[in-house]
Order: C-alpha cells, then sequence, then structure tokens
C-alpha cells in the first residue's frame, strides 16, 4: 500500500468510527425519545430548533436545514406534528409564498419533558460510544471540542 492508499485507508477509518459513534447514538436516543414521549429523534430535532428562535418560528425551508431533510419530508414531518398539536403554520406577511413553522404551547410542554431524556440519554450512548475502544479517540476529541457537552464537566465563568 503505498502513502495515498494509506491516507485514503486513515480517512475511511475515521468516517467509518463517526458513523459507529452516530448509529450509538441515535439508536439510543430514538429509543429513549419513542419509548418516553412518543417523540423520533428528528421530531425532537425540529422542537429543538424551533424553540430556539426568537419567537419560536422558522421559515420551512431554514427548518429543512437544520433537520437534514428534503422539503418534502420537512413538510411531512410538519404536518404529523402540526396534527400532534405541538406545532403550527403561519403566512409570512411580507412574503405571501414564505410559511414560518412555530412552536405550541403543547410542543414547547412536550420539548420541556423531553428535554432530560434526551440528555440523559446522549451522556449515556456518549459513554457507551468510548467503552468501544476504535471509538473513545474520536469521543475523546468531540469532549476537547465541546467540553460544555460533558454534564460532568465543571463550567467555569468568563
Amino acid at each position: 500500500m503505498g502513502i495515498a492508499d494509506d491516507a485514503v485507508e486513515i480517512r475511511a477509518q475515521g468516517w467509518r468510527a463517526l458513523a459507529a459513534v452516530h448509529g450509538i447514538i441515535e439508536s439510543a436516543l430514538e429509543k429513549a425519545l419513542q419509548g418516553e414521549h412518543q417523540l423520533s429523534v428528528v421530531e425532537f430535532t425540529v422542537l429543538d430548533a424551533l424553540s430556539r428562535q426568537d419567537g419560536w418560528h422558522m421559515r420551512m425551508q431554514q427548518l429543512a436545514r437544520a433537520t437534514a431533510l428534503s422539503s418534502s419530508a420537512t413538510t411531512r414531518l410538519v404536518t404529523r406534528l402540526e396534527d400532534r398539536g405541538l406545532l403550527t403554520r403561519i403566512l409570512c406577511a411580507d412574503d405571501r409564498r414564505g410559511i414560518y413553522t412555530e412552536l405550541t404551547a403543547a410542543g414547547q410542554a412536550l420539548l420541556e419533558k423531553a428535554r432530560p431524556t434526551h440528555e440523559a440519554t446522549l451522556h449515556a450512548a456518549v459513554e457507551e460510544a468510548r467503552q468501544v475502544p476504535e471509538l473513545a479517540p474520536l469521543v475523546d476529541a468531540l469532549d476537547a471540542l465541546y467540553p460544555a457537552l460533558d454534564p460532568t464537566a465543571e463550567i467555569v465563568p468568563a
């Protein structure tokens, strides 16, 4: 194997490790959120993204980017969440083609109930990934990049 082949294999190993960590986290979150709150991971992501906006609304194309879904998949997802009373759609006053999506009070309440489950499950899944020797360096690198994500880390005010 030449140097170029080694570089390709190293990148491939990194990609496989990233996919494995993602799979562990995604699977754990899906099971916990569905089991306790009847929410999928992507539904939680939508509620969470909307809750972080001023006025709690976003254009549909912004929501599609935030959830990494196609426009049509986002529309179907918003329709499901709207049917459950968790979201509402609002026409944009200055652009009649634009549609905003906004959390309802029920959506905000469900999100607040689901957040502790999400946080605890995320922490447990990351720790599970850390126990796999091939994945531990990636998890450690993520901790180094985002130390505030570790709930056991002491946060020092700036």
